[in-house]
């Protein structure tokens, strides 16, 4: 996958219950991250940090997806206890991970393990790949995410 390129389409249940497709937000931005695991420090600060640049992201026609392994009560109780005004959506089966090459082996106090390695896509209008960072440091990440889209898709 690579920028420029169309972004692959995936169909996912989402926080509300509802299945959710790429192609539905066509017309649109969409920030799609991918992050480790609901209530954890990392995954919250992330999470209240779109939630608090909402509505700036709006402003630009983006919309914001994040997408874990979590199964739909979890991402129920997530955004429920954060007050989270965007989808969360559930790849309990790691395969939209796996398309968009963030399912990795992880290493933590020595023990190997495959998770999500913390990435955030955005996508444009047309559906095609227009920035990707990977391995993404959570400070900062959401204003840098909001000045690309100002700067290159508004």
């Amino acid at each position: 996958m690579t920028v420029d390129q169309k972004a692959p389409e995936f169909e996912l249940l989402a926080s509300n219950g509802e299945k959710v497709k790429l192609s539905d937000y066509q017309g649109r931005n969409v920030v799609l991250y991918f992050y480790p695991k609901d209530m954890t420090p990392g995954c919250t600060t992330e999470a209240c940090d779109f939630r608090d640049q909402h509505e700036s992201f709006e402003d630009l026609d983006a919309v914001i997806l994040g997408v874990s392994p979590d199964p739909v009560d979890k991402h129920e109780k997530f955004v429920d206890k954060h007050g989270l005004p965007f989808l969360l959506l559930v790849d309990e089966d790691h395969k939209v991970a796996e398309e968009y090459g963030v399912w990795k082996l992880k290493k933590n106090f020595g023990k190997e393990y495959m998770g999500i390695e913390r990435s955030t896509f955005i996508i444009d209008k047309e559906g095609n790949l227009s920035k990707e960072w990977r391995k993404v440091k959570v400070k900062g990440h959401v204003e840098e995410a909001l000045e690309y889209i100002k700067e290159n898709l508004s």
